[in-house]
């Protein structure tokens, strides 16, 4: 069976990016100013609108709303990730991918990402839930608030969250429906 993606022109969209053999690179300094130089540089050119986003130490979760009549943001993706891979520090690439680096291959990200098309409001609310969540399921901080690398915090300037989110007693985490990390 062939995979297939769905293409919705103007749709809006939930990724999740891993890094190779979930290498824990991504949130090290250089790092995490040059996945923000890489998403700013693509957007410049390919303009799409980043709704939600979270940076894990070997992984990312987004979602994107892409411009209306446009559905490509498997080429986003593969701009960001070889940007991201072509400036990289080379010592990491040497420390962390020794056995890709022999075939001449830049291995800093596995070969594909996982993309889930946002159906409706209901799906949109859950996935941005998951996402800001994300660092307090994998043990990173007691709440969510407490990670840095979260658009969490644009939305608490923005009033759409509260500070205390996820951390209120009696919080149920949120769940997305046939989806594990």
């Amino acid at each position: 069976m062939q995979y297939r993606r769905a293409r919705i022109t103007g749709g809006t969209y939930f990724f999740t990016v891993v890094s190779f053999r979930r290498a824990r690179i991504l949130t090290e300094e250089p790092n995490v100013a040059l996945i923000r130089e890489a998403f700013r540089t693509v957007m410049k050119r390919h303009p799409f609108f980043i709704e939600a986003f979270v940076l894990l130490p070997d992984h990312m979760h987004c979602i994107w709303t892409l411009p209306e009549g446009d559905a490509d943001f498997s080429r986003r993706w593969r701009l960001i990730k070889s940007y991201f891979s072509r400036k990289c520090d080379e010592e990491y690439r040497q420390r962390a991918f020794s056995s890709r680096i022999r075939k001449k291959e830049k291995a800093i990200w596995q070969r594909r990402f996982w993309e889930h098309w946002i159906q409706d409001e209901q799906d949109f609310i859950n996935h941005v839930e998951y996402i800001h969540y994300n660092p307090v399921k994998h043990g990173l901080v007691g709440r969510p608030v407490d990670w840095p690398f979260s658009s969490l915090h644009n939305h608490i300037k923005q009033g759409k969250s509260d500070p205390n989110w996820g951390a209120l007693q009696g919080f149920k985490k949120p769940e997305i429906e046939g989806w594990s990390e």
